[in-house]
């Protein structure tokens, strides 16, 4: 049997920083300039008025304070409240991929944890919830700046993307069909968001995540973890959505069209979702002859303050200590696919060989995906 390991992550966080403060100031505006040209509709009753926001709304219901975008200039233009996807990347090509020089910065940190050369790896998987164009794959744009040989692919499986792409990964190396394997997890979810929505427009951050999979054999790198199991489910759900696509091109009044954005039944995806979250790991513990007091830390999706919360609680049976389910949400907010990487980059240093850990994402389809690991 072929014994998985991760021997390195890495993260690229975009430049530009949007605080609570400075969101809620441009929306505000936009509902004051709203409500005045609909007077005559809203005094009659014929459309409701539109409310105003505030960073302490928006901390309470997410536990968010910041997050980092690809452009902040056109998400607080008023007259425009989009971003402006960045040009260019790696390379002098006319095309280049923004989002591909993304994944290529956070590869460029894991792949030196991992003590490797681009060259070193088989396959790319980039994965990610949202991608800035569909072909030529955004993976093979990264393997040709980085250097690595085989092959490289694209997935999208919204937030249980990096996930998915690590548990591809793992199976492929179990398989044979490689010995190192580089996710890639670049993060653009702020170009999806509706920022003349109240309730939405404040969720979502972006960045970059990275990790190295390994035949455990042929790992080098001071930092290993091995992979003790995977597990994946899914079960359809349209309570988290967006219908951007080629009806995008095809239909002359798509543009601002609130189906075109992402969108969510918030309190029908907290009611039905965490519940098959909690279950789930619940399941997976249960199958690998594991108590959850057996984990010395859950990296769970970084949905929000609430959803994370309420899962540890439930499969704890008590309050969570801080250590023991992190939460990056207040720097970074919801990093779509990218919240469990995060969580466990930035929150494993402190663990010791042989204390264990689930990295576990969920969100749209519904989806959940899981990996269970050990500190070597």
């Amino acid at each position: 049997m072929v014994d998985v390991v991760i021997s390195g992550t890495g993260l690229y966080v975009p430049p530009h920083r949007i605080t609570n403060e400075e969101l809620v100031k441009t929306f505000n505006e936009y509902v004051d300039q709203y409500n005045a040209h609909h007077k005559a509709d809203i005094d009659a009753g014929v459309v409701p008025a539109k409310q105003h926001s505030s960073a302490e709304f928006i901390e309470k219901a997410s536990g968010i304070k910041a997050r980092h975008m690809v452009d902040v200039e056109g998400v607080m233009d008023l007259d425009r409240m989009m971003s402006k996807m960045p040009e260019g990347g790696h390379g002098d090509q006319e095309h280049a991929c923004f989002q591909a020089h993304m994944a290529i910065e956070a590869a460029k940190e894991a792949l030196a944890q991992a003590e490797l050369q681009a060259e070193d790896i088989d396959q790319i998987i980039c994965s990610a919830a949202a991608l800035q164009r569909y072909f030529p794959a955004i993976g093979i744009e990264v393997q040709h700046h980085l250097g690595t040989s085989g092959s490289a692919l694209d997935m999208v499986m919204g937030c249980s993307s990096a996930t998915y792409g690590l548990i591809a990964g793992v199976n492929a190396i179990k398989a044979g069909t490689a010995d190192r394997i580089l996710m890639v997890n670049p993060e653009i979810f702020s170009t999806m968001v509706n920022f003349r929505d109240r309730d939405s427009h404040f969720i979502f951050g972006d960045i970059a995540t990275a990790v190295v999979l390994e035949r455990a054999d042929l790992a080098r790198g001071k930092d290993q973890w091995k992979v003790t199991g995977t597990k994946a489910s899914t079960q359809f759900s349209s309570n988290i959505r967006s219908h951007y696509g080629p009806m995008t091109r095809l239909d002359d009044d798509s543009m601002l069209r609130e189906d075109m954005f992402f969108m969510q039944e918030g309190r029908k995806v907290f009611k039905e979702l965490l519940p098959l979250v909690t279950e789930f790991i619940s399941s997976q513990l249960e199958g690998d002859n594991l108590k959850v007091g057996d984990l010395s830390r859950m990296w769970l999706h970084q949905a929000n303050i609430n959803m994370n919360m309420y899962a540890a609680k439930k499969l704890l049976g008590r309050e969570p200590e801080p250590n023991e389910a992190p939460t990056v949400l207040d720097e970074y907010g919801n990093t779509a696919g990218a919240g469990s990487v995060v969580a466990f980059h930035k929150h494993r240093g402190d663990l010791k060989a042989g204390d264990k850990g689930i990295i576990c994402s969920f969100g749209a389809g519904y989806s959940i995906g899981s990996l269970m690991v050990e500190k070597l």
